[in-house]
């Protein structure tokens, strides 16, 4: 989403639907308001500051309820890997509330013309099956992991988007990046040779590092759908507005609740699910409301995401999405009272390290901006005299 008015950031990049970190250009604009962004042109500075407080608190609170909620699920008896996926996407429908009601009137009514409807399924489709198939590894790194041990492993998503993107999206790849890379990598290898007293219990060895090998999977294959996704946004839809987003968030994740409800019958668990109600250790509600609140906190996560997206910028949306995957370990200690070792304090450390690394050289790349911007506006009044 986009771009503001004095000191709000620039829209430069794009988010992938469901949560979680990309990196491309910040850069605070002084330029004003796009035409697809007036209405927040007209916000007073106060409403600014209250609608991205609300939106990083829709991120925040999601995405740790998401993740906890899903720990929740497998500790009280739930097996099923494909339920667990499933309701990652489940609960599109509470996105078309903003895509309804917050469209502005001037991107309604864009004269731009569309990709074909061809194009754009194909899109669609081949997102949403990405989607997917990255759904499930994270479903499976969560089963076999502690909520904190999977925070922290899924907050490498920042270090994997650095480096697709400097692949696909010719994003410069600075010291401070690197550094933000190598630090994150570290983490994430600190936690595979950790001592495993903190995995849930009924988890082997074995499980453990698949668990840790499919975090790790799952945060790359994510990385790599953000650059792709905005690589579509640059080459094929070449418009990056608060509803052609939003409408790949709704139809993307309509495709992936379609493949995933396709392969919970194909592999056969949907049989396994009234016997899994059935034998939750806190009641069957409580078994279906664990499954109904899942679905609401990853959608109540996207409309932080896209909320973030459109009244600041995609990278303050996902820097705030992987400062969340820090911080998650913290609510994993309190409520489920995950084993908090001095490797996991130092992998955490070494998180926040490599998130300030990444955050310092995007206001470097600012302020350069900044220079770049007045150095040019003095050479443009003194041409003028």
């Amino acid at each position: 989403m986009p771009e503001e008015a004095s000191n709000l950031w620039s829209y430069k990049t794009r988010s992938h639907p469901y949560d979680i970190c990309n990196n491309q250009e910040p850069i605070l604009a002084k330029d004003g308001p796009s035409t697809y962004h007036q209405p927040l042109y007209k916000l007073k500075r106060f409403q600014w500051w209250l609608l991205v407080v609300l939106n990083i608190l829709f991120l925040l609170v999601g995405q740790a309820a998401a993740v906890l909620l899903g720990r929740y699920y497998y500790d009280k008896g739930g097996n099923s890997k494909w339920m667990a996926t499933l309701v990652q996407t489940a609960a599109f429908p509470i996105l078309f509330v903003p895509y309804f009601f917050l469209r502005s009137k001037n991107e309604a009514s864009s004269t731009s013309s569309p990709p074909s409807i061809l194009v754009l399924c194909t899109i669609y489709l081949i997102v949403g099956v990405l989607v997917a198939g990255d759904n499930m590894l994270y479903s499976i790194g969560l089963l076999y992991l502690s909520a904190s041990t999977y925070s922290l492993i899924c907050a490498t998503q920042l270090a994997f988007n650095a480096i697709f993107s400097y692949l696909i999206n010719r994003q410069k790849f600075t010291p401070l990046i690197l550094n933000s890379v190598v630090i994150l990598s570290l983490s994430s290898a600190l936690l595979a040779i950790n001592d495993d007293s903190d995995k849930p219990s009924g988890v082997s060895k074995g499980k453990y590092i698949i668990g840790i090998i499919t975090a790790i999977a799952a945060s790359a294959l994510y990385s790599l759908l953000l650059s792709l996704m905005q690589l579509t946004f640059e080459k094929v839809l070449k418009k990056e507005t608060f509803s052609v987003v939003l409408e790949m968030q709704i139809f993307t994740a309509i495709v992936a609740t379609c493949v995933t409800i396709v392969g919970l019958f194909a592999s056969g668990e949907w049989r396994t699910l009234h016997g899994e109600m059935q034998s939750f250790t806190t009641g069957k509600v409580s078994y279906i409301m664990t499954l109904v609140w899942t679905a609401v906190a990853w959608q109540v996560c996207s409309v932080g995401v896209v909320g973030l997206i459109f009244v600041v910028s995609s990278l303050f949306s996902n820097v705030i999405s992987t400062l969340s995957l820090a911080v998650t370990p913290i609510a994993s200690l309190i409520i489920f009272h995950d084993n908090m070792n001095g490797v996991k304090i130092i992998v955490m450390l070494l998180a926040f390290w490599g998130f300030a690394s990444y955050i310092y050289q995007n206001y470097l790349d600012d302020q350069n901006v900044r220079k770049n911007r007045t150095d040019g506006n003095n050479v443009s009044t003194d041409s003028s005299r």
